[in-house]
């Protein structure tokens, strides 16, 4: 069963993560899928909503160190990461 999830956290530069393939290139051959939003104006936090086949799958990924790398790319700060599921 697809998960759904609300991922925030605070990055480096918001308009680079926004713009940034990494997700993609992380996520897309897991079958992920995500939205990103981003806070208000001014603010470092953004967050995206990811539809997820394969809960395990996706926490080995990020947990891996191309998922290190992608965040680090994308100027995450990962002591902000805050994951909320659905329902």
């Amino acid at each position: 069963m697809m998960a759904t999830v609300l991922v925030l956290h605070d990055v480096d530069d918001v308009d680079h993560w926004l713009s940034s393939p990494k997700r993609e290139e992380l996520f897309g051959p897991l079958g992920i899928t995500a939205r990103t939003f981003r806070g208000a104006e001014g603010s470092k936090q953004v967050g995206l909503v990811a539809e997820i086949p394969d809960m395990a799958v996706w926490q080995d990924a990020l947990q891996s160190e191309a998922g290190a790398d992608a965040m680090k790319f994308d100027g995450v700060h990962p002591e902000t990461i805050v994951v909320l599921t659905e329902g």
